[in-house]
């Protein structure tokens, strides 16, 4: 019923995960941080929804980050990609990507709609640049 190789679905749409984080990032805006919801779901753990729009950003953007081997989930275990000096570097946009493995599905070359990430991977990095200046305020 679910996987494969069809077109409406797919496993993992940047657009609809895009559309999600924004969503959850205005009710977030709305609800405030006393409104927690659990997640994972099972997890036991609780976020507010802005929480979880940043863990669901870091959840895609992990389909492009490389592993202390130069894997990319994305790239679905080829190796040229994470050894070979002209490949490694090349990052491909998928159409949509395996659930479970995070491999590129579909057609490689959309920097449409999956170029969404690089908006997932600027706020990560904002967060990230935020949380070493409070770190550094902190330990003066």
């Amino acid at each position: 019923m679910f996987g494969g190789n069809s077109n409406w679905r797919g496993p993992i749409w940047f657009p609809i995960n895009y559309l999600l984080i924004e969503a959850l990032e205005r009710y977030h805006r709305y609800f405030g941080s006393n409104f927690k919801v659990e997640c994972p779901v099972g997890s036991g753990v609780m976020l507010d929804l802005g929480e979880v729009a940043h863990f669901l950003s870091c959840r895609l953007t992990s389909l492009f980050t490389a592993d202390e081997n130069g894997a990319r989930p994305c790239h679905g275990g080829d190796k040229r990609y994470a050894t070979d000096p002209h490949w490694k570097d090349l990052v491909l946009f998928h159409e949509y990507f395996h659930g479970d493995t995070g491999r590129g599905l579909g057609a490689s070359h959309q920097t449409g709609w999956t170029a969404l990430v690089t908006r997932c991977i600027e706020d990560l990095s904002e967060a990230n640049a935020a949380t070493r200046l409070a770190a550094r305020v902190i330990g003066q």
